[in-house]
């Protein structure tokens, strides 16, 4: 089936959507993300917190899609002149950034994830949508200097936070079910 490219070009103008993204996830590939943000919101000449507050959100983001992602997939690559193969971990996560008419930012991600990480995420979630700007960086602090008691985490424990340091409003999210065991978990953070 043959996609009208243009019809897809007048939506994505139309809901403002500088980038969207949807497939595997890598760290190389991550990267190369990383600049082409980086690019895209040098060309909309942010203010430099701005930019980086996006930046920032970005990375956490990806990262999290990167390390929960319940659709991991081992990838076998042969290496040029090497015997062995080396097998490559990759993700699955959908990524749009687009603006609002108030010049604000958004991002929205979007990825399968374990039923058993749903209410850690709420939880958290939650709690730091109650938190004031002040009690944000109290409790960023103090993360950094403790140990993260999260058995599924992977990471300092600090991503969730950084993510609603930097947002400009509460942290919107969605879990829909899955099957099998997993969850669909939608993030949506306004910067």
């Amino acid at each position: 089936m043959r996609l009208n490219i243009l019809e897809y070009s007048k939506m994505l103008a139309d809901k403002n959507i500088s980038i969207i993204y949807s497939g595997p996830l890598w760290a190389e590939g991550i990267d190369g993300m990383a600049e082409f943000l980086q690019r895209r919101l040098d060309m909309d000449d942010l203010p430099l917190n701005a930019s980086q507050a996006v930046f920032s959100v970005f990375v956490e983001q990806m990262n999290n899609m990167l390390m929960y992602s319940a659709e991991k997939e081992k990838q076998e690559r042969p290496e040029t002149g090497m015997r062995e193969t080396q097998i490559k971990e990759t993700s699955r996560g959908v990524f749009v950034l687009g603006s609002n008419d108030d010049k604000s930012y958004y991002i929205q991600t979007g990825n399968v994830i374990k039923d058993s990480s749903v209410e850690i995420l709420k939880s958290r979630i939650d709690h730091l949508n109650t938190l004031d700007k002040k009690e944000m960086r109290t409790l960023y602090k103090e993360q950094l200097k403790s140990e993260n008691d999260n058995p599924e985490s992977r990471g300092a424990g600090i991503g969730l936070t950084e993510i609603a340091r930097r947002a400009s409003s509460k942290i919107e999210y969605e879990f829909v079910p899955y099957g099998d065991g997993l969850s669909y978990f939608t993030m949506y953070v306004t910067i």
